[in-house]
């Protein structure tokens, strides 16, 4: 069985890259978690001995100047060319919360990620569901559900419908399920991809539901879609079996 190896960048601050790497584990990679200074001193590493990348979730230095502020100045800076030359080669990149703020920032994703609506921090269980874009992450996907913990998760675009002709709107919150829409994204948008569609970004943590027990009603009966599933969709896209 193949298992490509997959490498969860993490940065000064992010808290969900053993989350990442145990869901990466799982859907059949082979995980290494790196420093995002050790990429920095060696970014052929990722050309010559990765398949696949996430950019964790968490609190990338403090958020300092705003949300991914910081980690994306340093992607662009000193890893731009790297990640497009990655990407060139047909391997996927998932920014997964604080990651997806990066991707955004660093122009590798469309729109940005502004103020939750509520105006504060939430933390609380959502649906999602994938739709018929081109993210080779969401691809048959059926809805899953996981928590989204984060303050500025608002997804916005000043032509969403274009993006969505374009098949770069992979995730949508249910809006009739569990927390609905919680930030206030535009067209209840929680996902999106780049043109190639390799690239997604999304502000749910699927890492964190992807054992039955992590879901807060397991056990009384409702069936919750794991965010495993995501993951697996990625690692077969990467050469996975």
């Amino acid at each position: 069985m193949s298992r490509p190896r997959a490498m969860v960048l993490a940065a000064p601050g992010t808290n969900r890259d053993h989350d990442v790497a145990f869901a990466l584990e799982l859907a059949g990679a082979e995980p290494r978690i790196t420093l995002l200074e050790e990429l920095i001193e060696n970014p052929a590493v990722l050309l010559r001995d990765m398949q696949l990348l996430v950019l964790a979730g968490g609190f990338s230095y403090a958020d300092a100047l705003g949300a991914g502020r910081m980690w994306s100045l340093a992607v662009t800076d000193r890893l731009g060319d790297v990640l497009s030359r990655f990407v060139a080669l047909g391997r996927p990149v998932i920014g997964i919360c604080n990651g997806f703020q990066v991707l955004t920032r660093a122009g590798l994703l469309p729109g940005a990620l502004g103020h939750n609506a509520s105006g504060h921090f939430q933390c609380e269980w959502v649906r999602l569901e994938a739709t018929a874009g081109k993210s080779v992450w969401t691809r048959d996907l059926e809805p899953i559900e996981c928590p989204i913990a984060h303050g500025e998760g608002r997804y916005v675009h000043p032509d969403v419908a274009a993006l969505e002709a374009a098949g770069q709107v992979a995730l949508r919150y249910s809006p009739d399920a569990l927390g609905g829409n919680p930030n206030g994204s535009a067209a209840n948008i929680a996902g999106v991809c780049d043109e190639s569609g390799l690239v997604l970004g999304l502000m749910p943590h699927p890492e964190n539901h992807v054992i039955a027990r992590q879901h807060p009603r397991h056990g009384r009966g409702t069936a919750a879609g794991l965010g495993l599933a995501l993951f697996e969709q990625g690692v077969r896209a990467a050469g996975g079996s």
